[in-house]
């Protein structure tokens, strides 16, 4: 859980902010995330931001905490749970730690393309995704672009599956991710993102995986010099709000946060879009070699992954119903 003194800063912060905007503001919104503002996502979440005050001609306010100043995402969503705090960012893949069925986003290459990502993720199966949470006192609202993962290294370049042998790759503790690089051959290494860079100079970890701007924000770059596009994993971000907080808003109130929530989803996607281009400029101008391998090799290794989870209770129709949008 938090340490005492980020939630006495909260507690503060809360207390300091409702006094100053009391007169202007009837309801403030307290968001928290783990990701820097720099980053495509954070710049969606400030159009929600925008988006609440306009249309809620200044009834609503939405206050970001960004960079994990009130702690790891799974802390965050319990923070939601007991209602300590109104919002979150967080990954798919945290969220199917509490609600399982999140887990299908994970899988390998289940999405043919970034298309395909979406017409599922803006259609019944995604709302359906969203609405699993609520059970969990986790009310899901959107889907953001998080782009694609894929292998960065510091030694050799991953080309292969065959390439991933003997290297300890850092991945989210999160057991879809572990099971996909130890069937790919390499040796999965859980490990809290804000050390990876410290573990990757140390030679802690062989490589990493993540997307583009994750890799370029961290840092990670200047000591991994080979980035290979196996683009095994497609796993968005979700905007959640907490259920017990949801349900203390009147309809108008919960109208103008799912607007707004949906007209910030277009602008992230666009923010994604150019943020990417920007970032493999960079990854060139920084001397890392981008392989581009065939990701063909890559699915029908990790396909085992999905033969497992169609065996699972639930998962073989809800992985049809991608499979067939």
């Amino acid at each position: 859980m938090l340490q005492l003194n980020n939630l006495i800063y909260l507690l503060i912060l809360v207390m300091c902010t409702v006094s100053a905007c009391e007169s202007t503001v009837q309801q403030t919104v307290y968001l928290a995330h783990t990701l820097p503002v720099s980053h495509p996502v954070h710049q969606g979440i400030e159009v929600f931001a925008e988006e609440v005050k306009r249309l809620s001609s200044d009834e609503m306010a939405i206050k970001i905490f960004p960079d994990a100043q009130l702690g790891t995402e799974r802390e965050v969503l319990e923070l939601l749970q007991i209602g300590s705090i109104s919002m979150t960012k967080v990954s798919a893949a945290t969220m199917s730690n509490f609600a399982p069925e999140y887990k299908v986003l994970g899988i390998p290459y289940l999405f043919r393309d970034k298309d395909h990502l979406f017409n599922v993720l803006e259609g019944p199966i995604g709302q359906d995704l969203l609405d699993k949470g609520q059970d969990y006192l986790l009310k899901g609202m959107a889907f953001y672009d998080a782009g694609s993962r894929s292998f960065y290294t510091k030694e050799k370049p991953i080309s292969t599956p065959a390439d991933l042998k003997g290297l300890k790759i850092r991945v989210m503790n999160d057991q879809m991710s572990v099971d996909m690089v130890n069937t790919l051959g390499g040796s999965a290494t859980p490990m809290s993102y804000g050390e990876l860079y410290t573990a990757l100079q140390q030679g802690v970890v062989d490589g990493a995986e993540n997307n583009p701007p994750s890799f370029v924000t961290s840092r990670h770059y200047e000591v991994c010099k080979y980035y290979s596009l196996d683009e095994h994993s497609s796993l968005p971000d979700v905007l959640v709000i907490s259920a017990k907080y949801w349900n203390t808003l009147n309809a108008q109130q919960q109208a103008w946060l799912s607007e707004a929530a949906a007209n910030s989803v277009v602008a992230q996607k666009q923010y994604w879009k150019e943020n990417v281009a920007e970032c493999m400029q960079i990854l060139k101008d920084a001397n890392v070699e981008i392989i581009k391998p065939d990701k063909t090799t890559f699915a029908i290794k990790v396909n085992p992954i999905l033969e497992e989870y169609v065996k699972q209770p639930g998962m073989k129709s809800l992985i049809e119903k991608i499979q067939n949008q």
